[in-house]
């Protein structure tokens, strides 16, 4: 509604608004065609109540011709309406209007025509099936200008036409309202009826019963109020209320009428609201909108109003219709349902973000777990071995596929040049890749990743790759081969460990759309330190190995070449860092002519043994080489009195045999053997058999000076070879000696007759050896 000016209360009496709605332009049925399109919108099912309420607001602005005949015009509110409307004529008490229901209900009945002979058309009769034709039936009341705020009536169609004219027979229940429609002083004096079908009330049970039924429709039947203004006064102000808006809104019918409908707004109501409304008015239209008012007492509720305009015949707009209706109770409810519904959204995005952050810690668990198990995976493949080559392809291989297309691992020297180069990529094209290699290998462009990373000791990455890789591959051969692999990214790591570069892993990918991220950064460093760290470990591996060997070969002596011998020797170590260890052995030609053979062991599997072995080596040699009675008894007591006045080695054992060539030409060798605690030599006569010289043993070296030393005297027919060995040879875990002895002897009796002290060596040490103790093996043919 407009915006309220100040103006008396009740100044201005409504205006004849049935001459001014006058609307001659109408169709057969009395309604104007134009606006049908609105009445349904005006009629849409509410519910009965609804419907009839509709129709008591509209009728307000009925018009009838000055003839008063069946040419009478209603508004377009009217015409559709699903239930039955009259307009009477309260001078003639005749029907001068009905709408399409009323005509359906009365059937073939021409207007005007007396209500009472109307209602006996129809078939209308009270509850008791009295005919309404008389002064005190609501029809006439209504006809006589009285009000009838609600009364049940009878329609008995089978009373009022022949039966084959249609009728069903069946009695139904209509509720009627109706009130006077004009002012007091009109030319025209107009009553509005309206017929309201009761559904659910069958008029044939227990009177009381169905009238409480109908009085409870009528009440939903009034719950709308009506209201029409009047646009061609100031301030369009109210002309019309009628009895629901006075119960709505508290305000009576002589405090509103002649006021703008603003005052019942407040402070509260919306102004986007408000100026929808006037912009509707200004503009002729309908509008309907939910707004927030106030009523007398001052208490606030929600208002859905709906305000339809009204032009007479000429298009002259003559009123504005209101329909007011009480939503406060749908509005909480719809309010409280859009809680609900927000509250629900927001619940379902809280579970949104919780999902998707679940999901983005599960993707990261999933990748930490990832890192992880690679890292494992690299530690125990990389450790797992001792040589540089193939310490390298492993890398390589972990690289590839999981972390790039293709990968290029370089290995520098002390100097920074290129030592080595080893390549992998998805298909594995080695044959190309060592050609890449090859020329890779020769220098690094000052601008490639590779050369970057190892002049500055940290982590390149160059997330788009130039097309032409001259600045970044030297070898026109390697640029070949990486153009045909592709490359868009490549990220390089330096391997750097205890403080020295020791080269760099580059990875390149050949899709533009798999970028190095962040995650791909800290995984290849993580990597790289751990593969330089393991390549060092190799590196001083290799080195303490050449130093061990060289120290090996220098306590273990080359085996002579004395005439009527054939020799052999074999040894293992126990220790994989050093392959060194205390067990040993020698041949000596002493200057007498003899031979002697000292096999022994020294505790212990390290570098400390080794040494303390080749002290007591050197002081056996030169025990046997100076000693004044070559018995072996005797050089044993003396070795005992220098191990220990010397403290040359804790605890060893030792077995010696001095031979004497024999003294014609294919006789046999006399011997004669002593024992130092060591397990004993093993003897194989010409013809293959083998046994153990046994019978002879002693305390460890260096135990007891004092003891006396014992000698077992041997015959060695020509081809006869003695095999020494250590306790590392025969000892296995679960099994003891004597069954190692005798598995030594089976493996050795197996061998050919002829075999040579090669061929006896290579089968001593065929069986399994667990590389818990050294191993110290020697045989010597005696020819």
């Amino acid at each position: 509604m407009r915006p309220e000016t100040e103006r008396p209360r009740g100044s201005t009496a409504p205006p004849d608004l049935l001459g001014s709605l006058l609307d001659p332009a109408t169709t057969a049925d009395g309604v104007p065609a134009a606006t049908r399109a609105a009445v349904a919108e005006a009629t849409s099912p509410a519910g009965d109540g609804d419907r009839q309420a509709g129709v008591v607001s509209a009728a307000s602005a009925v018009v009838s011709r000055e003839d008063g005949h069946a040419s009478t015009a209603l508004p377009a509110v009217l015409a559709d309406v699903p239930v039955a409307v009259l307009l009477i004529d309260q001078e003639s008490g005749s029907v001068t209007y009905a709408n399409t229901a009323a005509v359906e209900m009365a059937g073939n009945v021409h207007l005007p025509v007396d209500i009472d002979t109307w209602g006996a058309s129809v078939g209308l009769t009270d509850l008791a099936g009295a005919p309404l034709a008389r002064s005190t039936g609501p029809l006439s009341l209504v006809a006589q200008g009285l009000p009838v705020t609600g009364e049940a009536v009878r329609l008995s169609p089978a009373r009022a036409r022949d039966a084959d004219a249609g009728a069903d027979g069946g009695d139904r229940l209509l509720w009627v309202t109706g009130f006077p429609l004009s002012q007091p002083r009109s030319t025209q004096q107009l009553s509005l009826v309206v017929f309201l079908e009761v559904e659910g009330v069958s008029g044939r049970g227990d009177a009381e019963a169905e009238l409480q039924a109908l009085r409870e429709r009528a009440v939903v039947a009034t719950d709308i109020a009506f209201t029409i203004t009047d646009p061609r006064q100031p301030d369009d102000p109210l002309v019309w209320v009628n009895p629901s808006f006075t119960r709505i809104t508290g305000y009576s019918y002589e405090e509103s009428v002649g006021r703008n409908c603003r005052f019942l707004q407040g402070p509260a109501t919306d102004p986007a609201a408000v100026a929808a409304i006037r912009t509707a008015l200004h503009a002729r239209e309908a509008v309907t909108v939910t707004l927030l008012n106030h009523r007398r007492d001052g208490t606030a509720f929600w208002n859905q109003l709906s305000i339809s305009p009204v032009f007479d015949g000429d298009g002259e707009l003559v009123s504005f219709v209101g329909v007011q209706t009480d939503v406060t109770e749908r509005v909480r409810v719809e309010s409280e349902r859009e809680a609900a519904f927000a509250a629900e959204q927001a619940a379902r995005q809280e579970a949104e973000q919780a999902r998707a952050i679940a999901e983005r810690a599960q993707r990261g668990a999933e990748e930490a777990q990832g890192r992880l198990a690679l890292m494992a995976e690299a530690t125990s493949s990389l450790i797992a071995t001792l040589d540089a080559d193939d310490l390298l392809d492993r890398l390589a291989s972990l690289c590839v596929p999981t972390l790039a297309d293709w990968v290029v691992v370089t290995v520098v020297d002390e100097s920074g040049d290129v030592q080595q180069v080893v390549s992998r990529d998805r298909e594995h094209l080695r044959t190309e890749l060592r050609r890449s290699d090859a020329g890779h290998a020769l220098r690094l462009p000052v601008g490639s990743p590779s050369q970057r990373a190892i002049t500055g000791s940290r982590t390149v990455l160059v997330e788009r790759l130039p097309g032409h890789l001259d600045d970044t591959i030297a070898s026109p051969v390697a640029r070949e081969i990486a153009g045909r692999l592709g490359a868009a990214s490549a990220l390089s790591a330096p391997m750097v460990a205890r403080r020295r570069t020791r080269g760099a892993i580059t990875l390149v990918r050949t899709s533009p759309h798999r970028p190095f991220t962040p995650e791909d950064v800290g995984l290849v460093e993580d990597l790289a330190q751990r593969a330089a760290l393991v390549m060092d470990n190799v590196r001083l591996y290799q080195q303490e190995h050449a130093v061990a060997d060289t120290l090996q070969r220098s306590l273990l002596p080359h085996l002579p070449d004395i005439p009527g011998l054939t020799a052999a020797a074999h040894y293992v170590s126990a220790s994989t860092a050093t392959d060194v260890g205390g067990d040993f052995y020698d041949l000596l030609q002493l200057p007498d002519g003899s031979v002697g053979m000292v096999v022994g062991d020294v505790v212990g599997h390290d570098i400390v043994a080794a040494a303390a072995m080749g002290h007591l080596r050197g002081l056996i040699r030169a025990c046997l080489w100076d000693a004044p009675d070559p018995h072996p008894s005797t050089v044993l007591t003396r070795i005992d009195r220098l191990v220990q006045g010397l403290q040359v080695a804790p605890l060893a054992t030792m077995a010696y045999l001095h031979a004497v060539p024999p003294a014609e030409p294919g006789g046999p060798w006399r011997a004669r053997l002593a024992n130092a605690g060591h397990p004993p030599l093993l003897l194989r006569s010409p013809d293959g058999a083998v046994r153990p010289i046994d019978g002879v043993t002693g305390l460890l070296v260096g135990v007891d000076v004092d003891a006396r030393r014992t000698a077992l005297p041997v015959d060695l027919p020509a081809g006869s070879t003695v095999l020494g060995y250590t306790d590392g040879l025969v000892e296995t875990p679960g099994s003891d000696l004597d069954q190692g002895i005798a598995a030594l002897v089976e493996r050795l009796s197996a061998t050919p007759v002829d075999a040579s002290p090669r061929v006896l060596c290579d089968a001593a040490v065929s069986g399994t050896l667990d590389g818990r103790d050294d191993v110290a093996l020697i045989a010597v043919r005696f020819e």
